[in-house]
C-alpha cells in the first residue's frame, strides 16, 4: 500500500512578494529549497496563517539569499505581502518506509536559514 505523507516544509515563512501578473507558481530562494529538500517544478501546498487560506501550486527557484517568498498569479490573490505561510511538500512511499521516514523540518530565521 502506497500513502502520502509529510516530506518537507518550510515553516513561518515570510511573504516577500505577491506579483498577480505571472503564471502561477511560488518563487522561493534557493537557500531555502536547498535547506528543505525541494526541487523546482514541485507541487506544494501553501498554508497561510494570517488568513486561513490552504492552496496547492509548484515551486520556481528563486534568487540565492534573497529570501523571496513570493506568490505568482491567482495565488497572489490569496496572500498580503507579510503574512507568515508555511510551505508543504508530501511525497508518495510504501506504508513500511512511512513508518520510518524522517521529513526534513525547516524553521527559517532572520537570516532566512
Amino acid at each position: 500500500m502506497m500513502i502520502e505523507v509529510l516530506k518537507s516544509k518550510l515553516h513561518c515563512v515570510r511573504v516577500t512578494e505577491a506579483n498577480l501578473n505571472y503564471m502561477g507558481s511560488i518563487t522561493i530562494d534557493e537557500d531555502l529549497m536547498d535547506a528543505a529538500n525541494m526541487i523546482a517544478g514541485e507541487k506544494v501546498q501553501i498554508v497561510d496563517n494570517n488568513n486561513g487560506e490552504r492552496f496547492e501550486t509548484y515551486i520556481i527557484k528563486g534568487e540565492r539569499g534573497s529570501g523571496c517568498i513570493c506568490l505568482n498569479g491567482a495565488a497572489a490573490r490569496k496572500v498580503q505581502v507579510g503574512d507568515t505561510v508555511i510551505i508543504i511538500s508530501y511525497a508518495l512511499m510504501d506504508f513500511e518506509e512511512a513508518k520510518t521516514f524522517k521529513p526534513t523540518v525547516v524553521f527559517p530565521n532572520d537570516n532566512h536559514i
